[in-house]
């Protein structure tokens, strides 16, 4: 059998560590050993709380690398790796350096797995061929995203929400002193406590100072990555143990952090940080029955970038239970894909096209699984001044709409083609005219392969056609239908869209039909 790798998409607070606690502990089991690979010092520390709580009553010795530890310490959990005696190990990125080694490693589980690189990744697979990888996100970055949803990794989707959990309400809005000194006082007044989420170090404590000076009721305390790893830890501890009322930190809170006491989260300068982030900050609260409030804040006055307004409005809008998913996906359709034999984690689809990205890609998946060779088809590559695409207001559910362009990429045959479009308008109505022009185009391209042309494309008011064979087009009948807007060189048939007399779609017609009707006449006369 081969091994496993498997991304598991849930939502904030879903149970993705549960499921990791029980793979672990199914790997341990069968005489494996476990890495369990965190982005933080922070979460490390709580994972291997939450583990040993969980596994306590079992024969299963579980161990931390970080800098949380002491040099010796991190010694002493090497020297067990390497003879076998740790069976559990959670650990930052200093589980991926050179001198850590495993007697038999069976399990690698990838927490939050959008805040490392494509290096750290691949690394631990590097360790043994067969060591399963289970990757773990509410947000899975472009890349391991299109992994999944192309075929090359299994994805399992975590779709219930826990009992009684509320979704978030989201406020986007100026910052004013006045409004964080209410926002902290009604969540102190119902017994919960606040994250303030500040990602700039330098000027961290100047804001303590000023929230200090508004809200002087509020105990406050301050974390960042900066600072010595046990005064670190021992304010994140003192917050859990309630010793105050207000964490200000930089984003070391975003991955995983789960005190269900807190239930409102401040973002400061919250349009300067991405859409993954913005969600995983949101995801620190609201885990409990209790109703939890985000205040993403932007300075006021401040002009928002189009780019800035639109993660905002996205975040604000995914506020239903498991709209991790969907911000994914929305990450996706923006960032593109990344590069799966590389490093970029996200990449350019417009530049490609995703429709013939997706095509030579499920080609490649199909060689490998079958081991033949798959038959060649050239590609067409289609760049024509048209808007082709699946509007949200058409098919809402993102999951869905990508599904159905990884359909819509997938077809090889107007009957094909015919076929999808007949099932989309029962599904959802009448097309709108971007989806018109998607088919149009995906028929287009079929034709167009079918004639051996390689690229239609429009360049400098000019349609081109190549390359396309001369002896397929009659030059008269082309001039006398299009008014002679038709240029025809050695290896190509370029169309003057300034002199048609018709829509450049139909004249696209015009020229692809004549050459479809040489073939099928020279087809019908014997040689």
């Amino acid at each position: 059998p081969k091994p496993m790798d498997r991304l598991v998409c849930g939502d904030v607070g879903f149970g993705k560590t549960e499921i990791a606690i029980r793979a672990a502990f199914k790997a341990v089991n069968a005489g494996r050993q476990v890495a369990v690979l965190v982005p933080t010092t922070v979460l490390a520390l709580q994972h291997f709380t939450t583990f040993r709580d969980r596994l306590g009553a079992f024969p299963v010795r579980i161990e931390m690398l970080s800098r949380l530890r002491s040099k010796k310490e991190q010694e002493k959990v090497l020297d067990g790796l390497m003879d076998g005696k740790v069976d559990i190990v959670i650990g930052t990125h200093r589980l991926v350096q050179k001198d850590v080694a495993f007697k038999d490693l069976g399990l690698a589980v990838v927490d939050e797995e959008q805040r490392f690189g494509v290096r750290h990744k691949e690394f631990l697979k590097q360790l043994r061929t067969e060591v399963d990888v289970l990757t773990m996100s509410a947000t899975p970055i472009p890349r391991t995203l299109h992994l999944s949803l192309s075929g090359i990794r299994d994805i399992t989707m975590i779709e219930t929400a826990p009992q009684a959990r509320l979704p978030i309400r989201t406020f986007v809005t100026p910052f004013t002193d006045q409004l964080v000194r209410e926002v902290i006082l009604r969540e102190i007044d119902r017994g919960g406590q606040v994250f303030v989420v500040h990602n700039r170090v330098h000027d961290i404590d100047h804001l303590a100072d000023r929230l200090r000076k508004a809200v002087p009721e509020a105990r406050f305390g301050i974390g960042h990555g900066q600072m010595d790893e046990h005064v670190l830890e021992e304010v994140m501890l003192g917050f859990v143990r309630r010793d105050f009322d207000v964490l200000i930190a930089t984003t070391i809170i975003e991955s995983g952090v789960d005190i269900p006491n807190v239930n409102t989260i401040v973002i400061d300068n919250a349009d300067t940080l991405g859409l993954t982030q913005l969600y995983q900050l949101r995801g620190r609260v609201g885990r409990s029955h209790h109703r939890a409030y985000a205040y993403l804040l932007h300075q006021p006055h401040k002009s928002l970038s189009v780019d800035a307004m639109e993660r905002l409005e996205t975040i604000q809008e995914a506020t239903e239970l498991g709209a991790g998913l969907r911000v994914a996906m929305r990450d996706l359709e923006i960032r593109g894909a990344g590069n799966m034999l590389g490093a970029e984690q996200s990449g350019h689809i417009a530049t490609v096209g995703y429709e013939l990205y997706v095509r030579l890609l499920s080609q490649a998946i199909e060689e490998v699984r079958s081991g033949k060779p798959a038959l060649e088809q050239g590609p067409v590559t289609l760049d024509l001044p048209v808007t082709a695409l699946i509007p949200e207001d058409y098919v809402s559910d993102t999951e869905l709409r990508l599904n159905l362009y990884r359909r819509i990429a997938g077809v090889e045959t107007l009957e094909e083609t015919a076929e999808l479009e007949d099932e989309l308008r029962d599904r959802f109505g009448d097309f709108p005219e971007e989806v018109e022009h998607l088919f149009a185009l995906i028929a287009l391209r079929i034709r167009a392969s079918a004639l051996g042309v390689d690229s239609v494309v429009e360049r400098d008011r000019e349609i081109v056609i190549r390359p396309i064979q001369t002896a397929l087009v009659d030059r008269s009948r082309l001039e006398r239908k299009l008014s002679g807007a038709i240029r025809i060189t050695p290896n190509s048939l370029r169309l003057r869209v300034t002199e048609l007399t018709v829509p450049w779609q139909d004249a696209l017609d015009v020229v692809i039909a004549e050459a479809e009707r040489t073939i099928n006449v020279r087809e019908l006369v014997p040689a």
